[in-house]
């Protein structure tokens, strides 16, 4: 793999990765497979809303372990059709290695598989965004380097967005003003979000970007996630 921008990484519990940079987990300590069903997926109305779409493209804040993506990956492999596309597009600006990856998805046996198809490629990753057609209906592009560059440059529109940077106090850029804007500005009409911050100023600045807010019981006994959609 090139020589990227790395996160300093650790490992609580055994297997749990923890960012030291952002002083933070990288995802639910109770279950991050079970908070991509609850927040991100559940927030954005999968896998409902893949019935009868042709083509759907999903973008994230945050790859991170590529948990949220194997997970959605694995879901959409059980209800697609002949016929129809998903495109997966995340901004990461420090990629874990391959071996921190398969460490942290570990816990998980279910997505080994897919884990491993990704990985095939992960050494092709560099700066310059990379697609990877995964199987015949399924792409991912990876955008390594800064989300608001990146979103800002991406010349795609999303129907669903799961935003999942670092916590909004460990990471304020990630959820910045200019950064959700950006985000409005590459959502389709109709298109939704899904978050687990429920923090005020973020609220706000989705409000700001165009989106319809609201709040809903969170993940794992978090009180309040949100989630949303910009109105045709």
């Amino acid at each position: 793999m090139a020589d990227l921008k790395r996160d300093d990484v650790t490992w609580l519990d055994g297997d749990m990765p923890y960012s030291q940079q952002f002083g933070d987990h990288f995802y639910s300590r109770a279950d991050g497979r079970a908070e991509c069903h609850h927040v991100f997926m559940g927030g954005n109305g999968l896998p409902e809303r893949w019935n009868g779409a042709a083509d759907f493209t999903i973008g994230e804040l945050g790859f991170g372990t590529g948990l949220n993506f194997l997970e959605t990956w694995r879901s959409w492999k059980e209800c697609r059709v002949p016929g129809q596309a998903l495109h997966y597009v995340s901004f990461e600006a420090f990629p874990m290695t391959s071996g921190q990856i398969e460490r942290a998805l570990s816990p998980w046996p279910v997505l080994t598989p897919l884990a491993g198809e990704m990985l095939g490629r992960w050494s092709e990753l560099t700066e310059a965004p990379a697609t990877w057609r995964l199987d015949a209906q399924t792409s991912l592009t990876v955008v390594v380097g800064a989300a608001l560059d990146g979103v800002q440059a991406w010349g795609g529109i999303a129907d669903a967005w799961y935003l999942d940077g670092f916590a909004p106090s460990k990471n304020p850029e990630m959820w910045s003003e200019d950064l959700i804007q950006a985000v409005g500005d590459h959502t389709r009409a109709g298109g939704t979000f899904a978050s687990y911050t429920a923090a005020g100023w973020v609220r706000r600045n989705l409000q700001a970007a165009g989106f319809i807010v609201e709040k809903r019981p969170g993940h794992a006994g978090k009180r309040e996630m949100i989630r949303g959609y910009k109105p045709d």
